[in-house]
Formats: C-alpha cells, structure tokens, sequence
C-alpha cells in the first residue's frame, strides 16, 4: 500500500480535487466515496416525496461526479458547499423532469424540501451559481408547518427511523440502531413515504 493511500483521510477536500483535475482516478474515487452518504442524505426527502430511490441516488451521484470534476479552489468556496450545490442542483432537474413526464404531483411538490432534511440548508443555494433559489424552496414557515404537519402523524418508532434516515443511514444501519428488525425499519420508511405523499399532494390540492 503506498504512502499516499495510507494518508488519504488526512488529506483536505480540496487538496484531493486538484490531484483528481491532475488526472488522478484514485483521488477522484477517494472524494466519492467520502460523500456519498451527502448523496444519500440529499436524496431521501425526495424519495420521501413520491421520487424513485435508486434513480435519485445515481442522479445524485452524477451531481457529486461533477463536483469533483469541475471544482475550483480560486472560486473561494469550499468543497462540500459547491458538491452539495452540484448534487442539489442534479436532483431538483431529475425530479422535476421526471414528475413532468409522469405527470406526478411530485413535480410542484418538490418546493416542500424542508431546509433542515439537508445538511447547509439555506447557505448551500446562497451560492451566486444557483439562481433564484426562492423558485426552488417554499418560505421556511411553510417547511416548518408540513415537517410539522408530518411529525404529528408518526409513531414514536417512525420518528426515530426518519430523524436516523435522513442522516443518510441505510435500514440496515437503522435496525442495527435501533436494535430492530430491517423488515419493521423498511415498513416503518414505507408507511412515513405514504405519509408523507399524503401531505405533499394534499397541500398542491388545497
């Protein structure tokens, strides 16, 4: 094992994106991997939202491949904020294109993003390159009323597995947590999503 790979978690986000613009896949692959569960985080309330998980994951990795790929120290913005924006950015695109071709509630549903489901909340689109992010999320008291409006709908048990999966932790992990089984963890995920679905269209209806 080389030097460099043994000191790869030393090394800043930074620091690896220019070896990755050098043309290094293993730094490209390190940067990755370290924020892939950022993509899982991302994703879920999406998924939550009526989205399809797997699709929205691999969209979101394709944001996070961007990140890596085009990010530039001398912007003076900092790794994570611009991946996060990437991501964010690559997510709102798919779901909007695929509710539109679906003709899904989804597609004005998606605005119901709470800020506090994703990790920079308001800082993360303060970026220039993202315009007009008042089209993308609603006002944060309206967030606040349906993230609300769903908690007082959950089990004392749903609510712990939503806080953990949308921290990004798989059922699997969430089980292993909560030392329950991953069948009632993925029924617990499954039952919030219907919830959840239940509010996002009843809100475009109203």
């Amino acid at each position: 094992m080389s030097v460099w790979i043994q000191s790869e978690f030393m090394q800043s986000d930074e620091d690896l994106s220019a070896l990755a613009a050098s043309g290094s896949a293993q730094a490209e692959e390190i940067l990755i991997t370290r924020y892939a569960q950022l993509v899982r985080v991302c994703a879920r309330p999406y998924f939550l939202a009526g989205g399809d998980g797997e699709d929205l994951i691999q969209e979101g990795m394709l944001g996070l491949l961007s990140a890596v790929r085009e990010y530039r120290a001398d912007r003076n913005t900092a790794f994570k904020t611009y991946a996060e924006i990437c991501i964010r950015r690559r997510l709102i695109s798919a779901v909007r294109s695929y509710a539109r071709d679906k003709n899904l509630p989804l597609n004005k549903a998606i605005s119901y993003q709470p800020l506090s489901f994703c990790p920079g909340g308001e800082d993360a689109l303060s970026d220039q390159s993202v315009p007009n992010p008042e089209e993308v999320l609603i006002g944060r008291e309206q967030a606040n009323e349906r993230t609300a409006q769903l908690k007082s709908r959950l089990s004392a048990f749903e609510a712990k597995v939503l806080s953990l999966y949308l921290q990004g932790l798989s059922c699997g992990e969430i089980a292993v947590k909560l030392n329950r089984s991953y069948k009632s963890v993925d029924n617990a995920v499954q039952r919030v999503r219907h919830k959840a679905v239940r509010i996002f269209e009843s809100a475009i209806t109203a």
